[in-house]
């Protein structure tokens, strides 16, 4: 990882300071619920602040969602490393993500997975994150423009699938480009106070659901119609 960000990042850089709120922020938040040493290792690494650049370094490493514009947002981090973990991922992977973002899940899952490809259906925020995750170093992520209710075919099939907006029910092209074997991670509720975390595990025509708990995410949308010419 880089010491210093690129021009857009101002100042920012990774200073100490952000470092030691990274440390505060997994010793006294995210390990209380996560316990797999690579993924606390990774969350001490990644500078949520790059990704966040319009807040200051207090509220990048706090605990809660953040704006990002486009009526999007960067999860809490506690919720990034509890669906990385759900992930269960040993460094071999081939990784879809719905719902790119600022792009902070996948400079997570770069370092946990063999690659990752990211899809995004705002093309200001994939372009904003494929540029900060270039700057990361994170050369084994793809960021795709399009439609996440269809995944990513071009790519499929995949180890792991982690979808990070809700949709009302569950994708089927998500669950078909899943390998035999692979877990699914995603929000799933019509309703912000009403979603939940399910992992699904597809084994042979068998899904098997395991509900993981409440949260609450932006709804997962459609890309809107291409227009006529």
């Amino acid at each position: 990882m880089p010491n210093d960000a690129p021009t857009r990042f101002g100042t920012y850089g990774d200073p100490p300071s952000a470092k030691a709120l990274r440390e505060r922020l997994v010793d006294r938040v995210v390990a209380l619920g996560v316990h797999d040493p690579r993924v606390l290792a990774v969350m001490r690494e990644v500078p949520r602040h790059w990704f966040v650049p319009e807040h200051d370094l207090e509220r990048a490493y706090g605990d809660h969602p953040l704006a990002i514009g486009h009526d999007a947002t960067i999860s809490q981090p506690s919720l990034v490393a509890l669906m990385s973990e759900a992930l269960a991922l040993s460094g071999r992977e081939r990784v879809l993500e719905i719902g790119t973002g600022s792009g902070y899940q996948a400079a997570v899952l770069c370092r946990l997975a063999r690659h990752v490809h990211t899809v995004e259906v705002v093309p200001e925020l994939a372009r904003r994150a494929a540029s900060t995750l270039r700057a990361l170093g994170c050369k084994n992520v793809d960021v795709h423009t399009g439609d996440g209710w269809a995944g990513w075919p071009a790519a499929a099939p995949y180890d792991r699938v982690v979808v990070t907006a809700a949709p009302e029910v569950l994708p089927p092209a998500l669950l078909d480009q899943l390998v035999d074997g692979g877990l699914l991670v995603v929000p799933v509720g019509s309703q912000a106070h009403d979603q939940r975390l399910e992992r699904w595990r597809k084994v042979g025509e068998s899904l098997y659901k395991q509900d993981l708990g409440a949260v609450r995410f932006v709804p997962m949308v459609h890309a809107p119609p291409s227009p006529r010419p």
